[in-house]
């Protein structure tokens, strides 16, 4: 079911709108950059498969993903029914670095059922060679941090520019856009009968329609997203 390793980050940046380049004047609140900062911050953490704190994560997202099944370690041919692409998901996160591994965590842990239904394909009628769902996840979150201009020192694209107002009314903004964008991923999934190989298209589809609701003028917190509505508590 897993793909080679290009699955990782790299992939979609092929297939990636183009980056609006012009520049687009504005100044940040104080409360806009201490928390854009913040969160750049976590985007330059990688991961750390000798840090205590990253093996404990990685613990906890299996208790999570499969509460009733002890792990037999960090390497582990287990990891692969979570959708990593070998034994050690430590490999997986080379694309994206920690923060992926927290938008898994912040998932599972404040939108338990839908993190479940989508771990388990659990709605509508699904392909032979579906997604792998760890994988699918470091995605999304390349995705987000690219469509939202986020290594630069602020964003210069109007979805990315309305996203900092939203990051000002809740810091966890960025975490629950990553549980929405795989909802709205997996939801354009099942509408195109996508199969394994058409993930590319249907991420493309899905940061297109991230980026038209992040561009509503009426958008003043994240829950306001359309798709918010989509995520099960």
């Amino acid at each position: 079911m897993v793909g080679p390793r290009s699955w990782i980050g790299g992939l979609f940046n092929r297939s990636s709108n183009k980056r609006n380049e012009k520049f687009i004047d504005y100044l940040l609140t104080p409360l806009q950059e201490e928390r854009l900062h913040r969160l750049q911050e976590r985007l330059h953490t990688p991961f750390d498969e000798s840090c205590p704190d990253h093996q404990k994560a990685l613990r906890v997202l299996w208790d999570a993903a499969f509460p009733d099944v002890t792990l037999n370690g960090l390497i582990s041919e287990q990891w692969k029914e979570m959708g990593w692409q070998g034994p050690n998901p430590s490999t997986d996160f080379r694309g994206c670095g920690f923060i992926s591994l927290e938008n898994l965590l912040f998932f599972a842990k404040n939108y338990p059922e839908s993190f479940r239904r989508l771990l388990f394909k659990q709605d509508g009628n699904r392909a032979m060679w579906e997604y792998p769902f760890a994988v699918a996840g470091i995605n999304v979150s390349f995705m987000l941090i690219q469509m939202l201009d986020l290594y630069s020192a602020k964003p210069r694209c109007l979805p990315g520019i309305n996203f900092v107002r939203l990051l000002a009314e809740n810091e966890e903004a960025f975490d629950v856009l990553y549980c929405i964008a795989f909802e709205m991923m997996d939801a354009q999934w099942l509408a195109m009968h996508a199969s394994y190989m058409e993930f590319n298209e249907v991420l493309q589809v899905t940061r297109t329609q991230l980026q038209r609701e992040l561009s509503l003028e009426d958008i003043n917190r994240i829950h306001d997203l359309p798709a918010y509505n989509l995520l099960y508590h």
